[in-house]
């Protein structure tokens, strides 16, 4: 599976599933330190180490901030997850990526 459009930003997950604390490091943004103090809506194409992908979006117009719409997806290792809408907990600029930091699952 590859992004589906030229304006997927493609993104690495530090594990091979999300959870609170889980970092994504976001690449290929035009200017990282503006998109980590002004983030906007995107989507994101996410790669796990274990070799599973999955589309997702950021969304930024929430009343509890950023959070990161994740559809269902299989794990390198056959585990099924299901889909999770988490809130962000931080976007920090490192270099020329963003890294993102999942927080709580989100209701919404």
């Amino acid at each position: 599976m590859e992004p589906h459009n030229a304006t997927t930003i493609p993104a690495t997950c530090t594990h091979t599933h999300l959870f609170p604390g889980a970092h994504c490091h976001l690449q290929g943004l035009p200017d990282p330190t503006a998109f980590a103090t002004a983030p906007h809506p995107i989507d994101i194409y996410l790669r796990f180490p274990d070799g599973a992908a999955t589309d997702a979006e950021l969304h930024t117009e929430t009343p509890t901030g950023p959070t990161l719409k994740v559809p269902a997806y299989t794990t390198g290792a056959g585990t099924a997850i299901d889909a999770h809408t988490w809130t962000v907990r931080d976007l920090t600029a490192t270099g020329d990526e963003v890294e993102l930091t999942i927080g709580a699952r989100s209701a919404t």
